[in-house]
């Protein structure tokens, strides 16, 4: 296969980071049948997107990585595996679905497309400091009683659904295949990587070693943006874009809003750090090192957004 790369130099780069209801919706049950309907939505605007930008995707991985987490607790036949294990199985696993149906969009756009695409295992450095290991906070996994969670070897938190294990939601340091990812997207590759927030791990002299933990995959794709000079992100969600008062009376959606405005928003507690938090948080560190457009919009609006028609877009001022 030979690779056409008139043009490609010249495109901006755009990196999409996927929610985890890209594949999962509300309601529903979350059969491969499901996700791979789903994923039509947001592939078909990427596929199209591709033609005047290079392309980064990154995604969530909460309702796969929680589904192999219950897996685990079913079955007592064979040895348990740690979480970064069950995060490199999803990225794999997610990777496969999201790169297998943007081909079939691409070739429906253009049956003659030779355009590339790979889907990278990948691994995010944390801080084995960081405050987030002294007071794990991430529920994970399935629910349990309080009996089975006080005979748990892992911290438990009450959370509406029930008592769940925690762990530990670091801060990303750096991305370690940056440059395998620079690489690629000067190459004309679509790349696929940092799946739910990626492998987190610590250094250990010059090699790494994973931990216990969940990285926000906002986050992750605001520093991956920086370190690969990424121009617009665009931030997919379940909602239309960031609100004021949302879910409230007098609930509006923000338009436009400078990295100020986010921050005293962030101070209010518009936006939840359970939710909205995170992403308008990347949104505004992707700005402040040295993004061009930043914009949170909802999966069917990506490309509207990426065109500035849609979502809420954050600006330098």
């Amino acid at each position: 296969m030979t690779l056409c790369t008139k043009g490609i130099s010249e495109r901006q780069t755009l990196l999409v980071a996927l929610g985890g209801n890209a594949l999962i919706r509300n309601g529903e049950e979350g059969t491969i049948e499901e996700q791979f309907a789903n994923l039509k939505v947001p592939m078909g605007q990427i596929a199209r997107l591709s033609r005047n930008y290079r392309v980064i995707i990154t995604h969530g991985n909460g309702p796969q990585v929680g589904n192999l987490l219950l897996q685990q607790e079913c079955c007592d036949a064979v040895p348990k595996l740690p979480l970064e294990i069950l995060v490199a199985q999803t990225q794999g696993q997610l990777g496969y679905m999201i790169e297998s149906t943007l081909e079939s969009e691409l070739l429906a756009l253009d049956p003659t497309s030779e355009q590339l695409i790979a889907s990278l295992v990948s691994y995010v450095v944390v801080d084995e400091e960081d405050p987030a290991f002294h007071d794990p906070s991430k529920p994970i996994g399935p629910v349990y009683s309080a009996e089975e969670a006080a005979r748990a070897h892992w911290p438990a938190r009450k959370t509406p659904k029930g008592y769940r294990r925690v762990v530990a939601s670091p801060r990303p340091i750096t991305i370690v295949e940056k440059r395998e990812i620079g690489k690629l997207i000067e190459m004309g590759f679509i790349v696929i990587c940092c799946g739910g927030g990626g492998i987190p791990v610590i250094r250990d002299g010059r090699a790494f070693h994973g931990v216990d933990a969940v990285i926000d995959k906002d986050l992750a794709s605001a520093k991956l943006a920086e370190e690969v000079g990424v121009d617009i992100l665009v931030i997919a969600t379940d909602v239309a874009g960031a609100f004021l008062h949302y879910g409230e009376p007098g609930e509006k959606l923000i338009d436009t809003m400078t990295v100020e405005e986010a921050l005293h928003h962030l101070d209010e507690g518009h936006f939840p750090a359970g939710s909205m938090g995170p992403k308008v948080e990347a949104a505004v560190q992707f700005m402040k090192n040295g993004g061009k457009r930043a914009v949170i919009a909802s999966i069917e609006d990506i490309e509207r957004g990426t065109g500035g028609k849609a979502g809420t877009e954050l600006t330098l001022s």
